[in-house]
Formats: structure tokens, C-alpha cells, sequence
């Protein structure tokens, strides 16, 4: 088969599969994003991420990764959500869950679709294939610029005229020889927005991300308690973060298919805190089964629900805290007596320190009751 036949039909049936926009780039078109993605971790700015470091080689080079790979075909589907996700940062009394783990983990449906594809790309012209999707050591959004489907914006996400920044990738890397597509260009111009809106600053500069300050990376990667300066910040957001890409002014353009591709299940948009904080291991896997946020497991997604009730302002919602103080998982307790101070009077926390500090062996909530509201200890105080 004719390389642009190759091509033409391989782009036909991507678009056939459900993507909504395609290109080619060559393994050697991102170099510049090798350094950049090197000073991110020589920085620290990938925190907890050790994988990221760990496979640094072979994310800044494609061709470390395969080296045979001549061409990698990058396809983007559309996750556009039917309403504004900020509105959701106002029911306080419920939980945000980021838009694109509000259905099916996309890494499954992605990779079947792009295996298919790859596995005709394979039987029609005998050139080698791989599929990637997210999980493998590759830099998907500087490919997906470099192969013409859009630009990184400032805010680090790939940015499309036609699907604002509301896109998931996957690439199949080949060995056949395709043309490639021109590149995206950078149409962010002088617009802040998306830097403005972050609630932790976790931008210290257009275009370069502190993964340690962003809300996504704290309530998904960070296994522990998290900081007091970001508590307050976190707002009701229980899994991810959404605040930069809804605010991006392309997304105007970003109009949803007619049969969109990813419907949100009803139970995961703006469920109830009471509700989730009750949730034990079983339940919280039967509840998200098949959805991104079953991978942080239950102790962790139960803390950041717990951070949520206490920016909720809810009194209606202090004993449900009152319960988690007896949870079998450190964090979980730590975080509800944050949120307790923040619910209740001092007369009151004082009263549950004497019920419960004596007995407390964990060190993090240890730390939690002898601390005031801001997340200081008196010692911490006396130093400063």
C-alpha cells in the first residue's frame, strides 16, 4: 500500500473510531520538549511522580522509548462536558469530581479503539505498531502540538481551535515512513485566564507547571496529608481539578458531537459529601468501578473528602467528621479534625482533643489536634 493511501485511510478510520482530530509527527519533532520536561524534574516540580524521573529517558526521546518508530500518528478524542464544571465549585455541600474521570476510565476506551486501528495499519502494509495511551513514558501533548492538532497552552494542556483544551490522546508509534503534519501554532497571545483562575498559584510562569501546588496532583497523586496552605484552596474539588482548561476562552469553539463520545454518570456529578465520607473499601470500589478515581483507592479520596466538608461551612455535616475521627486510616482521621476546627466552636475541639489526643498514636494527627485552625503548631509558632 502507498504510504499517503496508508495515511488517508488510517486518519478515515481513526475519525470512524470516534476521534475527532488526527495528525503524523516524526519521533524527532519535540527536542525542545526534552529539556523542559528535564528542568521540571530538576526542579522537584514532579513531587511524589518518582515514575516520571524514572523514565525521563525515554519520555524525552520517542526513539529511546522504540527505537524503529518512524512515524507516530497522534488521535484526540473530544471530552467536551455539557455544562460549565465551575458552576459545581458553588454546592458545597457537594463534592467535584474533574470532568474527565465523571465516566469510564478514558484509558480504556482510548487504547481498544487505537489497537483496532493500529492492528489494520499492521495487516494492510506490515509495518510495526505500538499503542499508547497516557500511562506509557511518552509526551503526549508535545507530540499531539507538534503533529498539528492543537498547541500547549499556558496552562501545560494541549489547546485546540476547535475543542478549546477538552481533548484526551493516545498515539500509535509505527514503523512506517508517513508525511507529517505542520504544527500547531500558539494562539494563547497575551490571555492569562487560565493562570489567573489557578486557586494555589501552581503556575509560577506561563507555560511551566509546580505539579506540588496543583489541586489535580494533590488529591490524585499525593498519598499523604496535605499541606494547610492548600487545604482552604481545595474547596469542594474531591478528585481533580478543572479550574484552568474551563476558563480557556477556546472553549467556545469547542462544540459537543452530536453523540457524544463520554456522558457523565449521574452519581458523579456533584454527589454529596455525606454521603461519600461514609464510604468504606468495598463501597467506594463498587461506587467507582470503572472510573479513574478507583486507582487512588478509598483512604485517599475519603481524605480529600473530608478537606471539602471542611470548607463546606455546612454544620449539618460535623457528624459525619465525628465518625471518621474513629477510621482505621491515619490520614482520614487527620483531616477530619482539620475540618472539625473549621465547623466547630474551640470549646468543642478542646473537648474532643480530651477524648481523643491520649489515645492517638499516629504522629500526623497527633500534629492535627495540637494545632490551631490554620494548620500551625505551637511549637511551629514559638520558632517563628
Amino acid at each position: 500500500m502507498r504510504i499517503d493511501s496508508l495515511k488517508s485511510q488510517t486518519f478515515d478510520r481513526l475519525h470512524a473510531a470516534g476521534f475527532d482530530a488526527v495528525g503524523v509527527t516524526s519521533p524527532g519533532a519535540i527536542v525542545t520538549a526534552g529539556p523542559a520536561f528535564r528542568d521540571f524534574l530538576k526542579r522537584g516540580w514532579h513531587g511524589d511522580m518518582d515514575w516520571m524521573a524514572t523514565t525521563a529517558a525515554r519520555r524525552a526521546d520517542p526513539n529511546t522509548l522504540w527505537p524503529d518508530a518512524r512515524s507516530i500518528v497522534v488521535a484526540a478524542m473530544n471530552y467536551g462536558p455539557e455544562h460549565d464544571p465551575l458552576d459545581a465549585l458553588d454546592r458545597r455541600a457537594c463534592g467535584t469530581i474533574s470532568v474527565y474521570a465523571q465516566n469510564r476510565d478514558y484509558h480504556d476506551v482510548i487504547k481498544g479503539k487505537l489497537k483496532q486501528v493500529a492492528d489494520w495499519m499492521h495487516q494492510a502494509s506490515g509495518a510495526g505498531v505500538k499503542v499508547f495511551v497516557d500511562t506509557a513514558p511518552v509526551l503526549e501533548k508535545p507530540l499531539a502540538a507538534a503533529a498539528g492538532i492543537g498547541w500547549q497552552g499556558k496552562h501545560t494542556n494541549l489547546v485546540s481551535r476547535e475543542f478549546g483544551s477538552w481533548l484526551f490522546l493516545g498515539a500509535i508509534f509505527t514503523t512506517a515512513d508517513l508525511p507529517t503534519d505542520t504544527p500547531g501554532s500558539d494562539s494563547c497571545g497575551s490571555c492569562r485566564k487560565c493562570l489567573d483562575i489557578c486557586p494555589t498559584d501552581a503556575f509560577p510562569q506561563p507555560y511551566r507547571l509546580d505539579a506540588r501546588r496543583c489541586i489535580s496532583y494533590l488529591t490524585i497523586e499525593h498519598k499523604g496529608t496535605i499541606a494547610p496552605e492548600f487545604r482552604t484552596a481545595m474547596g469542594n474539588r474531591i478528585y481533580g481539578c478543572d479550574d484552568c482548561l474551563a476558563i480557556c476562552p477556546w472553549n467556545k469553539f469547542a462544540v459537543r458531537a452530536q453523540e457524544a463520545k463520554f456522558h457523565a454518570r449521574s452519581d458523579l456529578v456533584s454527589p454529596a459529601l455525606a454521603e461519600l465520607a461514609g464510604l468504606d473499601d468495598a463501597a467506594f470500589r463498587s461506587r467507582f468501578s470503572g472510573s479513574p478515581v478507583k486507582r487512588i483507592g478509598r483512604n485517599r479520596f475519603v481524605r480529600n473528602v473530608m478537606i471539602a466538608i471542611g470548607n463546606s461551612a455546612d454544620q449539618s455535616l460535623i457528624p459525619v467528621l465525628h465518625q471518621r475521627l474513629h477510621d482505621a486510616e491515619p490520614v482520614v482521621r487527620a483531616m477530619a479534625v482539620w475540618a472539625l476546627r473549621r465547623l466547630v466552636d474551640t470549646e468543642r475541639i478542646e473537648q474532643l482533643k480530651a477524648m481523643h489526643l491520649p489515645g492517638e498514636t499516629a504522629l500526623d494527627v497527633r500534629h492535627e489536634w495540637l494545632c490551631d485552625a490554620g494548620g500551625t503548631h505551637p511549637m511551629e509558632a514559638t520558632a517563628q
